[in-house]
C-alpha cells in the first residue's frame, strides 16, 4: 500500500505538490516551497489526526520519512479486518509489541477472548514486536489444564452443586508458565499454539500448526503437532540477525531502511544499523 500525505489545512499556498522517494516503499506527497519557511508534513495513514503532523525547516522537507503510528487501531483504514494489537489490549496479562498485528474478516477486535483462551492468570502471554498474526492464530493458555492424574479428567466441580465442594482438586494443577513470542514472527492461518510455548525472533508458522514445543529463532515449523521444517539461516547467520536485532532500532530508522530490512542480505543490515544505542 502507498502512503499518502496531505497539505496543511491552513495553508493558502496548497497549489502543488511535490513527492519523494525514501528508502521505504512509500511515495509521500509533502508541501511544496510555496508553504514558506516551514513545512508540514502529514503521516502517510489518510486520517486527518492532527497529533500525526510534523513540523520541519523548509531544507530538511525533503529528507524525512515518517514512520508508521503504532498508536492506531486500525493501521489501514480501509482495512477494518486488521488491528493492531498493542492499542487493543486491555488485560494486564497480555503483552504486545509495536506494530505487531492480527487479520480477521469477522471481528479482529475481539482477540483478547477469541483468540486467547483459558486465560486466568498468572501465567502472561508476551509478543513481540512486528508480529504478524494471520486468521484464527489461537492461544491455549493453561487454564485449560484438567487433572489426569486419576480416572478421569472430567472437571466434576465447576458444574455445580455438590460438586463444587471438591473444587480444591482443580486447584494447584501443574501449568507451563508463560507463552512468549519473539520479534517478527509470522503466524499463518488457524495455527494453534498451547501454553508455555516459547517461539523465537523471525520465526515462520505454518498454517493449520499446533504448537507444542518451543520453536528456534528463525525456525519454520508446521503439522500437528509442529515440528521444525528448516531454519531460514545457518547459526552463523542468525547470530548475526539476533545482533542486528532491528526491531529495537528506533522507528524512525527502520523506517529509512524498510527495503533493506525487507529484501537486504544480512550484511546490508548490518551496515545500515544505527551507530546509537538501540531504543
Amino acid at each position: 500500500m502507498h502512503g499518502h500525505g496531505i497539505f496543511d489545512p491552513g495553508s493558502r499556498t496548497q497549489d502543488r505538490q511535490d513527492t519523494v522517494r525514501t528508502d521505504s516503499p512509500s511515495v509521500m506527497p509533502i508541501l511544496s516551497a510555496g508553504a514558506g519557511r516551514h513545512g508540514v508534513i502529514m503521516a502517510p495513514d489518510r486520517t486527518h489526526d492532527p497529533r500525526r503532523y510534523r513540523y520541519a525547516p523548509h531544507k530538511e522537507m525533503f529528507a524525512m520519512p515518517l514512520p508508521a503510528d503504532a498508536t492506531v487501531l486500525h493501521p489501514m483504514p480501509d482495512q477494518p479486518r486488521v488491528v493492531l494489537l498493542r492499542p487493543l489490549v486491555k488485560s494486564p496479562l497480555i503483552e504486545v509489541g509495536e506494530y505487531s498485528y492480527y487479520d480477521d474478516p469477522d471481528d479482529p477486535t475481539a482477540f483478547e477472548t477469541h483468540n486467547v483462551l483459558y486465560h486466568y492468570g498468572p501465567e502472561k502471554l508476551v509478543i513481540g514486536k512486528f508480529c504478524a498474526l494471520g486468521t484464527g492464530v489461537r492461544f491455549i493458555m493453561n487454564g485449560a489444564n484438567h487433572r489426569m492424574d486419576g480416572p478421569s479428567t472430567f472437571p466434576f466441580p465447576t458444574m455445580g452443586g455438590s460438586w463444587a465442594e471438591h473444587f480444591d482438586l482443580l486447584t494447584g494443577l501443574p501449568g507451563r508458565g508463560d507463552t512468549v513470542v519473539g520479534n517478527d514472527v509470522w503466524f499463518g492461518y488457524r495455527t494453534t499454539v498451547m501454553p508455555g510455548v516459547r517461539i523465537g525472533h523471525g520465526a515462520i508458522i505454518g498454517s493449520g500448526a499446533v504448537v507444542t514445543t518451543d520453536v528456534p529463532d528463525y525456525g519454520i515449523v508446521g503439522g500437528n503437532p509442529a515440528r521444525l521444517i528448516r531454519t531460514r539461516y545457518s547459526d552463523e547467520d542468525v547470530a548475526r540477525l539476533l545482533s542486528v536485532a532491528w526491531w529495537d532500532w528506533p522507528a524512525e530508522h527502520i523506517t529509512e531502511h524498510v527495503r533493506t530490512i525487507m529484501s537486504g542480505s544480512i550484511a546490508d543490515l548490518e551496515a545500515a544499523a544505527p551507530e546509537t544505542p538501540r531504543g
